[in-house]
């Protein structure tokens, strides 16, 4: 299962770092339920998305990516390419390993622009990947900086005529009012899935853990 710390969006005191993390249960599973989720949402995908090549949101997109790319391969064809890009929202506090939101996008890996990286997006259906939907701040910069380079990319080698098609695949959606915003042509228009939506909690990712063990005993009741 995925585990929520309900301390992590109550005020970060001294008092209340001491305090034992109390995981709440959000799935009933942890790697098994994010494979399935991504197993569920793999028809969808291709019958309305249909997309030739997708974008990893790293590090939290990265393993959806790679789970949906297996369910997403048709027979007799390649697997779809992934091509990822690095953004951190998030600020750690010091040594605590607790993290709160940050108010600033930062890019730590992107496409190359000089390269065919760029250029390989060009007229194709990109599926965006991440994990979660929290304030959609992070969303919103990946598609406002993606569609920018695409459009200088056309420019430069005069492809102007072909289309470029975002859509975009999350794990969990939070239902809860978002900082963030995205294009009407994506979110009006269905090209936005998110496997599952849950309230504003905190979710924490088996790939997240430190001591994985400890993480599967926790996450299987304590036992």
């Amino acid at each position: 299962m995925l585990l929520i710390d309900a301390t992590r969006f109550a005020p970060q005191t001294d008092a209340l770092r001491k305090l034992p993390k109390l995981p709440l249960q959000l799935t009933d599973e942890d790697y098994p339920q994010v494979h399935k989720l991504c197993q569920e949402s793999a028809e969808r995908i291709l019958n309305e998305f249909n997309p030739n090549l997708m974008i990893a949101i790293g590090g939290g997109g990265y393993v959806p990516a790679r789970i949906l790319r297996s369910f997403l391969k048709k027979p007799g064809s390649p697997n779809i390419p992934i091509q990822a890009i690095g953004l951190s929202l998030y600020e750690s506090l010091g040594t605590d390993p607790v993290e709160v939101p940050g108010t600033k996008v930062t890019r730590t890996q992107w496409l190359d622009l000089s390269s065919l990286e760029m250029a390989n997006l060009i007229g194709k259906n990109v599926l965006i990947v991440d994990e979660v939907d929290d304030t959609r701040t992070t969303l919103e910069y990946a598609v406002k900086e993606l569609q920018k380079d695409v459009e200088e990319a056309k420019e430069k080698l005069g492809r102007q005529a072909e289309h470029t098609n975002f859509t975009i695949f999350v794990l969990h959606n939070k239902d809860k009012k978002k900082k963030g915003s995205l294009p009407e042509d994506i979110i009006g228009k269905g090209k936005y899935l998110a496997a599952q939506t849950v309230g504003d909690v905190w979710i924490n990712y088996p790939w997240e853990a430190i001591d994985i063990d400890e993480h599967d005993r926790m996450a299987h009741g304590g036992k």
